[in-house]
């Protein structure tokens, strides 16, 4: 089984442009999800899929530099771009926003070994319910499933969200789900605003050389540590 991450990257966030090149702890935060990355036993590869516009052209290096492949495609349509990423070799697609640099490896194995541990799942997640932290998100799902959606899906909201396909027909396509306990779905280590960037930047500076490979227990230690950060890092 080829199991391929895909990690969706744009420059031109409406609040927070440029955010995944953003400088975290000395590195860009694409570079330190990368980094993270690395240590999941189950991906065979990684790639960041990125537009061909003009304003993306700085990913792919930093991509490049972090060991993973690149895709572009066009802008608009990012059902296509995460088809064309994977390709037609892979069996298990892993899709990963670039917004959740804190990314826990041990998570996605989890989530992958989920749906392969579930022969009747087209899908597996830790979104629903949502007990991890908003920003440790993971989706894996058949690669035959995704390309049958790229295939077949023509609404451009259903191939601007990818898997929302997924869930519209769920008893042709059914979910499995990774959850946590205690419940941690309060917390948002996810980065749209500058606030969180700042957040981000202030668990990194915190966990120091443990920053790419810190899992979450590791995280959250550093956060509740004093003075503490949680209420930065609070959903809503």
């Amino acid at each position: 089984m080829t199991t391929v991450a895909v990690i969706q990257a744009r420059m031109g966030s409406k609040r927070l442009p440029g955010k995944v090149l953003a400088d975290v702890g000395g590195r860009p935060m694409l570079a330190l999800m990368l980094d993270r990355l690395r240590c999941a036993e189950t991906l065979d590869d990684v790639v960041v899929a990125t537009s061909s516009e003009p304003e993306d052209d700085p990913i792919p290096a930093v991509a490049l530099a972090g060991g993973a492949r690149v895709y572009r495609g066009p802008l608009n349509d990012v059902l296509g771009r995460f088809a064309g990423a994977i390709g037609a070799s892979a069996d298990v697609a892993v899709r990963l926003p670039a917004d959740c640099p804190l990314i826990d490896p041990a998570i996605v194995d989890g989530v992958v070994k989920l749906l392969l541990a579930t022969p009747a799942a087209a899908y597996a997640s830790n979104l629903e319910p949502r007990t991890f932290p908003d920003g440790l998100d993971v989706e894996a799902l058949r690669a035959g499933v995704l390309l049958e959606l790229h295939e077949s899906v023509e609404d451009e909201d259903l191939r601007e969200h990818v898997t929302l396909g997924v869930f519209q027909d769920p008893d042709r396509w059914p979910r499995a789900a990774v959850t946590h306990d205690p419940d941690l779905g309060e917390l948002r280590w996810t980065v749209d605003t500058q606030d969180d960037l700042d957040f981000l930047r202030s668990i990194v500076e915190r966990l120091g050389e443990r920053a790419e490979r810190a899992p979450l227990d590791e995280i959250l230690t550093a956060i509740r540590a004093a003075p503490p950060l949680t209420e930065r890092g609070r959903r809503g």
